[in-house]
């Protein structure tokens, strides 16, 4: 259900069928955010440090930092990144 609103009110939602990449499109501009649940260690180690070096932020779904442990990661560029946070965490669209 988080994902569902967040997607009604997105201009547009994308997936490559790849974490990796879509965290690198992340980092060079091509999406703005990301969002996955349940990754592995090894999909998000060198993705999410393009992201980080890049100037994207990147956290867990409850804005921590606890992502590379619980594989719940949700990656964006600064302007957006508040916004699907708050849409991830069900404050915004009720």
């Amino acid at each position: 259900p988080r994902f569902a609103e967040m997607a009604l009110s997105a201009a547009g939602v994308r997936r490559t069928g790849s974490c990796v990449l879509d965290l690198a499109y992340v980092a060079v501009g091509r999406l703005d955010g990301f969002c996955g649940l349940g990754l592995k260690q090894w999909d998000m180690a060198a993705a999410s440090l393009m992201v980080l070096e890049a100037g994207g932020l990147i956290s867990d779904l409850e804005g921590e930092q606890t992502w590379m442990e619980t594989g719940n990661v949700m990656a964006a560029t600064p302007k957006i990144f508040t916004q699907m946070l708050a849409h991830l965490q069900g404050q915004i669209g009720k």
